[in-house]
């Protein structure tokens, strides 16, 4: 009998979404986008997608997307809001948006990250959601502060670095099973954003 060899290389190649000209998003699974500029992050991710956007938040907290800021960026209108009353729908909703297989992108506002199991969840619930026929779900978690969600696929941090005449964002990429980590500048300049590379602060 002949035994498989044992490789570290992935199975089988997963479609991605290239946003900004060069960063892999792996469709099909769950990643993490954190920091203080985590809502600009995903609506730049929202932006590079087609179709729909379902953006769940928890009804009990204030802030709400600013539809003229958003506008700059995307169509509003490709935005759909969902506000559970309870923090167990939060990642519930998620899970049945990316197993359902008929939005494009599911971004999950959360107050804190999730454990291990409930990611796990929505990697396989992403995963069911690309066999029914349409292209595989991306699914953003958002989470305050360094993040730290267990088992994503990737964990992104953006922090605002303006200063005047200059629109400016600090993004790394500290987590992904694929890639090392790595940073770039992210400027906004007659409307259009572009990336340069920087230095990774300890």
């Amino acid at each position: 009998m002949t035994a498989p060899i044992l490789t570290r290389l992935p199975h089988r190649d997963r479609p991605g979404l290239t946003v900004l000209g060069t960063l892999p998003f792996p469709q099909g699974r769950a990643h993490e986008v954190c920091g203080p500029s985590r809502h600009m992050l995903a609506l730049i991710l929202a932006a590079a997608a087609t179709g729909p956007v379902l953006w769940i938040a928890s009804a009990w907290v204030a802030e709400r997307l600013y539809p003229d800021a958003v506008a700059q960026w995307m169509a509003p209108g490709r935005l759909i809001f969902v506000h559970p009353g309870r923090a167990d729908d939060l990642l519930w909703s998620m899970e049945e948006a990316l197993r359902s297989g008929t939005v494009p992108v599911v971004v999950a506002d959360l107050p804190e990250p999730p454990p291990l199991t409930p990611v796990r969840r929505l990697h396989l619930a992403a995963e069911q959601g690309a066999g029914k026929g349409g292209p595989a779900p991306l699914g953003l978690i958002l989470t305050p502060g360094e993040g730290g969600a267990a088992g994503v696929e990737t964990r992104w941090h953006m922090a605002p670095c303006h200063a005047p005449g200059r629109t400016e964002w600090y993004l790394e990429r500290r987590r992904a099973r694929t890639a090392p980590p790595r940073a770039w500048r992210l400027q906004a300049r007659g409307g259009r954003l572009s990336l340069a590379p920087a230095s990774i602060t300890a």
